[in-house]
């Protein structure tokens, strides 16, 4: 009797787990060119998300983000100068990390100057956010007031003190040696309260005025100003040699 040859071993299955993993990673990485080329505008922090999901899906390990990582060392610089109850952290719909510090505890009152106890805070945050892995990240500095009127010489209204506290934060950080163009301060006044000012009647609710004299710092990658070029001027030698004869 010939023997035949020997049946084929049994499909192990790994190549169905690999072509399914190759396949998973291709639809990934085409959702993500449809993403980048149907928009004009690149929006960092959706592409650093999209990137995490992409590796998360491919590795099945979480990856953290460098705005992830920020935030939680700025929470640590907080917490270590033990200001977490007049700093809040938080994020926007956009994506950005929100600092929220408390008018009362970082200003005098009526006043855009820093107290003393509010200069290790900030030194703290610019240190984290100077770093060089996050020079890419740029800062808006947002002041608001309550609703309670101000004339004084320096501060005709809440507009110029929600403004100037605001820009005495950005300069701040700017005096510590930020580049001006990842920073702007905004004063928004009493226009953006975070509470109620008043009751149904009119009265004051003194606990919600002073919630709502705050700052809100927030941290993204979105540019706020670009380096400006000068043009410069390109006149052949002719031209040149040519208004010299003019004006001798």
């Amino acid at each position: 009797v010939v023997a035949g040859p020997p049946p084929p071993p049994p499909p192990s299955g790994d190549d169905d787990d690999i072509m399914g993993t190759y396949a998973d990673a291709i639809t990934l990485l085409m959702a993500f060119f449809v993403l980048f080329f149907s928009i004009s505008k690149v929006d960092l922090d959706v592409m650093d998300e999209v990137a995490k999901g992409m590796s998360s899906a491919i590795s099945k390990e979480e990856r953290e983000t460098k705005q992830e990582t920020l935030k939680k060392n700025i929470k640590d610089v907080v917490y270590s100068e033990g200001a977490e109850e007049v700093v809040k952290i938080a994020s926007d719909a956009q994506g950005s990390i929100t600092l929220e510090l408390d008018g009362g505890a970082f200003f005098k009152a009526a006043s855009a100057e820093l107290m003393e106890q509010a200069i290790p805070v900030l030194e703290g945050i610019f240190q984290e956010i100077n770093s060089d892995l996050y020079l890419n990240f740029n800062i808006i500095a947002e002041g608001h007031t309550d609703d309670d009127p101000i004339s004084t010489p320096r501060y005709p209204s809440n507009w110029e003190l929600s403004s100037n506290r605001a820009s005495t934060v950005v300069r701040f950080f700017i005096s510590n040696g930020m580049k001006k163009n990842r920073l702007r301060a905004i004063g928004y006044a009493d226009t953006q309260p975070k509470l109620p000012n008043r009751d149904a009647s009119g009265a004051p609710i003194p606990d919600n005025m002073i919630a709502n004299r705050r700052i809100i710092l927030r941290i993204n990658r979105q540019p706020i100003y670009e380096e400006i070029r000068l043009p410069k001027f390109r006149r052949k030698e002719g031209d040149k040699k040519s208004n010299k004869t003019q004006i001798n």
